[in-house]
């Protein structure tokens, strides 16, 4: 038996290949390499190839030209960039309106009555919509002499009021186009999460004589955390990322009064104003510093949060 015993103990272990030795180890990246390979390709390299192209000035076939730090230098001079700048800001405060807007109609919807799936998909109506049909639908709503808010204005006051022909009001006009399809997300966001709401804690809170305000403060908001946070990031992102309502509303204009910052870019850098794709690229550069500060800001919240166990 003793012997029997040795024999067994002497018997080497079988190698495993090296595949098999790493194998759980190095799976999660063979999936995630596509898509590290796609974000490389059209998001990183295209950031560093912007860097690199705004010192330069080139049109976009013939030869490049080294400016160094002059594109940037011309562009802290120019007026219509500190236009599109403060437009940028304008829409970053006003923009993220839709947040609480859109928690407001969530708790207003959020109840079992008749009809309740008819009124929340008629709420939801502006998010599927095409942001293009929004600037169009907007365009006729402020259009002088026959629009809906012409018309009531007029009604109201005796005269109407051209907004998308107001250098001054604008910018405001057409934050108010997109304000209504982002009011749409962030009431979907808040609707999801006011499903996971725990309704022990509700009920405990009524028990306490919590009621209406204090309910919503100390109870509801904060079991929201997550669909506050999504709908802060997305609303934030839309509002610097504008630009297809400029464009499809007033171009730009009246005089360059409606800019922001991405479609002064391609004004710049695309349009047939422009084909000064070094300058156009600076003030993507610019841009995008912008929204690093905020992103960067998201990150560290997130990652404090999965820390702390939120």
């Amino acid at each position: 038996m003793a012997i029997a015993d040795v024999s067994i103990s002497a018997t080497p272990a079988p190698q495993r290949s090296w595949w098999r030795r790493n194998q759980q180890r190095l799976t999660p990246w063979l999936f995630l390499l596509p898509g590290m390979a796609m974000f490389l390709v059209y998001v990183i390299w295209p950031i560093f190839e912007s860097f690199w192209l705004s010192f330069y000035d080139w049109d976009g076939l013939g030869e490049k030209v080294w400016l160094g730090w002059g594109n940037y230098a011309e562009l802290f001079d120019d007026d219509a960039f500190y236009t599109s700048l403060w437009n940028n800001v304008l829409w970053l405060v006003l923009y993220l309106l839709a947040v609480p807007a859109g928690l407001a109609i969530a708790i207003f919807l959020n109840q079992n009555v008749f009809g309740i799936r008819l009124y929340k998909s008629l709420f939801f109506f502006p998010f599927v919509i095409s942001q293009v049909v929004v600037g169009l639908m907007f365009s006729w709503f402020y259009a002088p002499n026959f629009g809906l808010f012409y018309k009531l204005i007029e009604w109201l006051t005796g005269t109407g009021v051209a907004v998308l022909a107001d250098p001054e009001l604008v910018t405001y006009g057409i934050i108010a186009a997109g304000l209504w399809p982002q009011i749409a997300y962030c009431m979907i966001l808040y609707l999801t999460g006011l499903n996971n709401v725990s309704p022990d804690q509700v009920e405990a809170a009524r028990l306490d004589g919590a009621r209406g305000l204090r309910m919503l403060w100390y109870v509801i908001l904060p079991q929201l955390r997550p669909a506050t946070f999504i709908a802060v990031v997305v609303t934030v992102i839309g509002a610097l990322r504008s630009f297809d309502l400029v464009s499809i509303m007033t171009d730009g204009g009246p005089f360059g009064s409606s800019r922001v910052l991405s479609f002064y870019m391609y004004e710049q850098a695309l349009s047939e104003y422009g084909y000064r794709m070094g300058y156009g690229a600076a003030i993507a550069v610019i841009l995008f510093l912008i929204m690093m500060i905020f992103i960067s800001g998201f990150i560290w919240k997130m990652v404090r949060d999965e820390r702390e166990g939120y």
